[in-house]
């Protein structure tokens, strides 16, 4: 094939981005075909061509069905999970100023284990066995949530004889029945909103709930709701570390329910796992800096009284129970030689700290 021909139907895009290890793929109105490898968005093809609208446009016509581009007609964007026989996806499809932009996320078929992510199972392990609570994982796009998300519930599904519910948007990852009986739920297919799957989840007597994404205020609250009532729930959000966690999840309640709320979560919080994907020093893929607070009767005082921002320091005493900060992790990772000085400075909470850590 010539390296300015369109490929003919996004499924040869896709065979690509799965064959070189990428994590994305993008196929944009007036920019080349592109792809994420380890981090890095980079044209697949240094000579390619921007796609018109046109290609862009024919290529979307490729994949979506009739109802799915009526609602891209309709609404402007539209995002649902994709398969083919190489595997599974997460699609978008946007229109914008120069016409279509196809984004897929290419999700792993292998759940990979605690062991291959290199989670600290030990301290982990304990929190996924309590009967009721809440455990939330944290960190932005593409810092590997759900993979991590993944890892937890498969455990879980082999370790216990219990109920497990998935509530998705998508569904990712496909778990198996193992020791637990796992339910899959998908928002917008099997039901209207995360909300309205919550409310019915617990009806269905499950014992663990996977919940794909605390978005807004109803969610947030079933989720501490469900956990307060023995209900194991687990949930991600888009916050950086364990502080901003709890302040988001906090702000979205209206002000005189906040001393109320902040009890509730100080009791069923079991633990935050906050995580960054960095890239490696030399470049053969990426690093995982991971943050993990455990509520401690410490930990539960400071939420109880609002004070977030001393967290930081109670992590750092809390060793003992795996406790570690973001910044800590970081530095443990540029110690070994894995990420680079720059990579660990830019991505740390206190820049003076880490700086200092760096002219020791």
């Amino acid at each position: 094939m010539s390296e300015h021909e369109v490929l003919a139907h996004v499924d040869e895009y896709l065979k690509i981005g799965v064959e070189y290890d990428c994590s994305d793929i993008h196929l944009p109105a007036g920019y080349p075909p592109a792809w994420r490898r380890y981090g890095t968005l980079q044209p697949i093809w240094d000579t390619h061509e921007p796609l018109t609208h046109e290609q862009t446009e024919q290529l979307a016509r490729t994949f979506l069905n009739e109802k799915q581009w009526e609602h891209l007609d309709r609404v402007g964007d539209v995002d649902f999970a994709y398969a083919n026989e190489m595997g599974r996806y997460r699609a978008s499809v946007v229109r914008q100023r120069l016409g279509y932009e196809l984004v897929f996320r290419i999700i792993s078929t292998h759940i990979r284990t605690m062991e291959e992510l290199e989670l600290p199972i030990e301290h982990l392990r304990p929190l996924t066995r309590y009967q009721n609570g809440l455990i939330l994982i944290t960190g932005s796009v593409g810092s590997g949530k759900s993979t991590t998300m993944a890892s937890l519930v498969d455990f879980i599904n082999r370790d216990r004889e219990d109920h497990i519910l998935t509530l998705e948007d998508p569904i990712e990852y496909v778990f198996q029945s193992q020791g637990c009986h796992v339910n899959q739920r998908e928002v917008h297919s099997h039901t209207e909103s995360f909300p309205k799957a919550l409310r019915g989840a617990l009806r269905e007597d499950p014992d663990i709930i996977m919940v794909g994404e605390m978005r807004n205020l109803e969610t947030i609250s079933l989720a501490l709701t469900a956990a307060e009532t023995g209900h194991l729930v687990l949930a991600t959000l888009h916050t950086g570390n364990a502080p901003r966690t709890l302040d988001r999840v906090l702000d979205v309640f209206p002000v005189d329910q906040r001393d109320q709320i902040r009890v509730m979560v100080s009791e069923s919080l079991r633990g935050i796992i906050s995580q960054q994907l960095v890239p490696k020093a030399d470049g053969s893929g990426r690093a995982l800096a991971l943050e993990l607070l455990v509520n401690t009767p410490a930990v539960a005082a400071t939420i109880r009284d609002g004070k977030t921002f001393m967290l930081p320091g109670i992590m750092q005493t809390g060793k003992n129970v795996g406790m570690i900060t973001m910044d800590e992790s970081l530095r443990q990772l540029q110690a070994n030689g894995l990420i680079t000085q720059e990579e660990a400075l830019y991505r740390s909470e206190d820049k003076s700290l880490m700086k200092s850590f760096f002219q020791a």
